[in-house]
């Protein structure tokens, strides 16, 4: 059972962000309230995870509660990014998702990963209480941060690094694929 090490009922602000070039970059998950700042380390995939979870848990939340109104998914990007500092108290294994109907909030709670091979008695874990209109925006932001990144190679569905990679279908030759005039082939 993971320990709540950290509450921020309600947070004022909730975000995710990258830091570094595409292909080699890191994934935060950050909340605040007043002067109390929680970063989390987490991966792409995560990002995406959550996005599902959450648009498919609102969906849920305004079916049982028609009357609410819809939460937004606008965002300003310059108020999306990281705030300093931004050392992470933990590298995310998994989440939680909550709905507090009289307060009309979302909860997310997000648990340590696990060591591998090593016991480990308890986790600890994050409970972030937000408006469901805060939610919906970072997991927005949250899918646009993750398609700023590498391109995917048009012939082999692979990830293409900055320097190229080895196509398959290109007979392993490298190649940066920069589209020239839409040519494709043995080059």
């Amino acid at each position: 059972m993971p320990r709540i090490d950290i509450e921020l009922n309600p947070v004022d602000d909730i975000t995710t962000d990258a830091i570094g070039q595409p292909g080699e970059r890191s994934f935060y998950l950050q909340a605040n309230k007043g002067d109390q700042t929680v970063t989390l380390l987490l991966e792409k995939i995560q990002i995406q995870s959550l996005a599902v979870a959450v648009e498919q848990f609102l969906a849920e939340i305004k079916q049982d509660n028609p009357e609410i109104p819809d939460a937004s998914s606008q965002y300003k990007e310059d108020e999306m990014h990281l705030k300093h500092p931004f050392e992470p108290l933990f590298r995310v294994g998994d989440f939680g998702l909550g709905y507090d109907s009289s307060e009309d909030l979302v909860i997310l709670v997000l648990r340590e990963a696990g060591l591998v091979n090593e016991e480990v008695e308890e986790t600890r874990a994050v409970r972030l209480w937000c408006t469901r209109s805060q939610i919906r925006r970072m997991v927005h932001w949250g899918i646009e941060l993750a398609n700023r990144g590498r391109s995917v190679c048009p012939l082999c569905g692979e990830v293409i690094n900055p320097g190229g990679h080895f196509c398959p279908k290109n007979n392993g030759h490298k190649k940066s694929h920069e589209m020239n005039d839409g040519k494709t082939g043995n080059s």
